[in-house]
């Protein structure tokens, strides 16, 4: 079953994500979305009854340390470094307005 995308859909997608496109955009994006919608339907097609599923192709597991916190003792150094700093802390100039 040949699953069709329109300009029309794809303009409506468009505009609820609130972008703008060009007619030739349009036709640009639209024929890249039926080759992705093409792709997925011929993929859908093959027989896959016998085929275990992968989750990994390799037998590798994550060999991550264990995140443990550490005291590096630096912590005066560091703040003598900031050009500003409040109750062992780095003072950082405020982002957001009427805020200190």
């Amino acid at each position: 079953m040949a699953t069709s995308i329109s300009k029309e859909e794809v303009a409506h997608v468009a505009d609820l994500a609130k972008l703008s496109f060009s007619d030739q955009e349009l036709e640009h994006f639209t024929g890249q979305l039926q080759e992705i919608v093409s792709m997925c339907e011929k993929m859908a097609e093959v027989d896959t009854t016998d085929v275990k599923p992968t989750f990994s192709v390799t037998p590798n597991v994550n060999h991550l340390r264990e995140d443990v916190a550490d005291n590096w003792n630096q912590k005066k150094a560091l703040l003598a470094q900031a050009p500003e700093e409040a109750a062992d802390l780095i003072k950082v100039p405020a982002i957001l307005n009427g805020e200190d």
